[in-house]
């Protein structure tokens, strides 16, 4: 039953690895086809290299170190915050940048 459980873990692990590249794929081709890179597009990457080395950490230690989630969490508010730009309410800002000192 555990090796099954195993096996069940590493097949979802090469699905996520699988869909994460595709991303990646995806987000640098609309650049290409933009012409253009925004920091957004660049924080998005950091994510999905994030989600690597958290497959690839899992993959080899069966164990996930808790400052990887909290990077990806970091990473993805920040993102939040200039995606809404200059129309957000100041008063989101605020807690967005809570949110990311609690992570913190």
């Amino acid at each position: 039953m555990i090796n099954l459980i195993k096996n069940i873990e590493k097949i979802a692990l090469v699905l996520i690895i699988f869909a994460t590249v595709i991303a990646i794929g995806y987000e640098i081709h609309a650049m290409y086809e933009k012409s253009l890179v925004e920091l957004a597009d660049l924080l998005l990457l950091f994510i999905y290299l994030e989600v690597i080395q958290m497959i690839r950490e899992y993959w080899t230690l069966n164990r996930i170190r808790i400052s990887i989630p909290l990077f990806i969490a970091i990473t993805a508010v920040a993102r939040l915050i200039i995606l809404q730009g200059k129309t957000m309410d100041p008063s989101m800002l605020l807690y967005e940048g809570g949110a990311i000192l609690l992570i913190a």
